[in-house]
């Protein structure tokens, strides 16, 4: 008896612990809602690949959006959880390893290179290139393809060009495909969205276009909730928005509507929780956002609950501020050295880089993700990487920190990472890697088991070596991907790029992995 008193004093004060924090987060209430401009379905992707034009030739430098100053400072500060210990290098399975689509293929600079994993495929979609594999022997099924040929047909800018910032999601509650890229060629600015009608990412697909009207979307970036699409942009390039698409509604190919909520000046590029694993949320949970905070230790963290059928009843509530150890932004323009003859390369310090990758395990949730910082006393190089572990324990409850730590090199830029995690709890963080007179633009991955010491790393493994530089322009693909395969949950594939040659022909690198410990 005295245990169950125990229990029930235990949630009773959590209960109010959470009355407190929401008593003090604000509500946002009566959002936006955006119908759209136009939907339909289309023929299978395969036979319009077949039918489409060839591309122009060349290659087009993707244009740098401004967006406003929004970041609180760059200045130095201690960073506490810099690992200095070195563990065994991490105990994994490498299994395919294959270069996929290129900058010739591609068409632009830089490639923002993206791709999810299927039941049977793998998707890659870059500026302005997507391309399906075979993820059992990495051949090819479809050849890179211009990403605006999933609109032939469909008119207006979705069929006539391809604006960038693409994404690709495995949608694994409904085995399906989702696509999504903006468009600013002409009024208005766009989003165009795609969901597969199969499983077969070269079958056909349900096609929409929402408009944003005045204010670019840019920097859009897409997750899969089972409630809805949830998409953040930066509008204008710089006021982050977070928006809410009808998932079931695109599911089936019906009219669809999104729902969107404009945020405080101080927003930008929101992460959205993007669902991975077997086990749904919480019944009836929120789509959970995050952002950096207003310091430099904190997150900032918001809860969207969406209702279609009755809009004024969706609800952005937040923020819960999660209090981080101390770092310092990198660079937010071009400050990462490669060897002559390279050119500087963006840092996109002020920002986290996608995914927020969530998982429910049954006792408690996670969510991790990482960002580009300054690296600390002992190192020389222009980047590491913060990397973050969230829980709550129990399911529903406040978002807190877990874990966090600083991967850094004495003398080599470790950037552009994402971060996942498989069913056993084991995280694996992909990411670029460079120094200024060691190593030119390369590929590598570390991770950790549930087992390992808190807020460590074990040590990486290279996987793709470069042998040239970049040297026209000093953006760097703005993000990479970590996907977890829905068949085992327990293989990892990660999609980033670097060079073979000096000059501005990218080459995308997907390389899969698994934790000896998962089966």
């Amino acid at each position: 008896m005295r245990s169950l008193a125990l229990v029930r004093v235990a949630y009773v004060l959590l209960a109010t612990c959470l009355l407190a924090l929401s008593a003090l987060a604000e509500v946002q209430r009566d959002p936006t809602v955006i119908h759209e401009v136009k939907h339909d379905v289309s023929l299978p992707l395969s036979v319009m690949a077949k039918n489409a034009p060839p591309p122009k030739p060349g290659m087009v430098e993707i244009r740098e959006h401004e967006s406003r100053k929004h970041v609180y400072s760059t200045s130095n500060a201690p960073d506490p959880v810099i690992q200095t210990e070195v563990l065994p290098q991490v105990g994994t399975t490498d299994l395919l390893d294959f270069d996929a689509i290129n900058g010739t293929q591609g068409g632009a600079i830089p490639p923002d290179t993206n791709g999810s994993v299927g039941s049977t495929q793998y998707v890659l979609i870059t500026n302005f290139d997507y391309a399906v594999y075979d993820k059992t022997t990495g051949n090819a099924i479809l050849n890179p393809t211009r990403i605006n040929v999933i609109w032939s047909g469909f008119g207006g800018q979705c069929e006539a060009d391809n604006g960038g910032d693409p994404i690709v999601l495995w949608d694994k509650i409904a085995q399906r495909w989702l696509v999504e890229q903006l468009e600013y060629s002409q009024a208005p600015d766009l989003v165009c969205v795609a969901v597969s009608t199969s499983a077969d990412a070269t079958g056909s697909y349900n096609r929409y276009s929402f408009s944003f009207s005045q204010g670019l979307p840019d920097y859009p970036k897409i997750s899969v909730w089972p409630d809805a699409y949830y998409l953040s942009v930066n509008r204008g390039g710089s006021l982050g928005l977070a928006c809410a698409l009808d998932r079931l509604s695109m599911l089936a190919g019906n009219t669809a509507s999104m729902i969107c909520f404009n945020s405080s000046p101080s927003d930008f590029s929101f992460l959205a929780s993007d669902l991975d694993g077997s086990t749904l949320p919480p019944t009836g949970a929120p789509s959970h956002w995050l952002e950096l905070g207003k310091n430099n230790s904190s997150l900032k963290e918001f809860e969207f609950h969406v209702d279609f059928a009755n809009p004024k009843n969706s609800t952005f509530t937040g923020p819960n501020t999660i209090t981080v150890p101390t770092f310092t932004l990198a660079c937010l323009g071009a400050c990462i050295h490669q060897p002559s003859p390279g050119a500087l390369l963006a840092g996109l310090g002020d920002r986290l880089m996608y995914r927020l990758a969530y998982r429910n395990f049954g006792d408690h949730e996670a969510m991790v993700v990482a960002q580009s910082v300054k690296p600390g006393n002992g190192s020389t190089a222009d980047a590491a990487t913060r990397w973050y572990e969230l829980r709550v324990t129990p399911p529903g409850s406040v978002w807190t920190l877990y874990q966090a730590g600083t991967l850094q090199d004495k003398k080599i830029s470790v950037w552009m990472a994402s971060a996942a995690m498989d069913k056993m709890g084991n995280m694996a963080l992909g990411a670029s890697a460079v120094s200024a007179t060691r190593l030119k633009p390369s590929i590598g991955y570390t991770g950790r088991t549930a087992a390992d010491p808190l807020n460590k790393l074990e040590s990486p493994k290279l996987v793709a070596k470069g042998t040239g530089v970049q040297t026209t322009t000093g953006r760097w693909g703005d993000y990479s991907s970590m996907s977890i395969d829905p068949s085992d949950d327990c293989t990892f594939w990660y999609a980033q790029e670097y060079y073979k040659a000096n000059g501005e022909n990218w080459i995308t690198h997907l390389h899969s992995f698994k934790f000896n410990n998962c089966n």
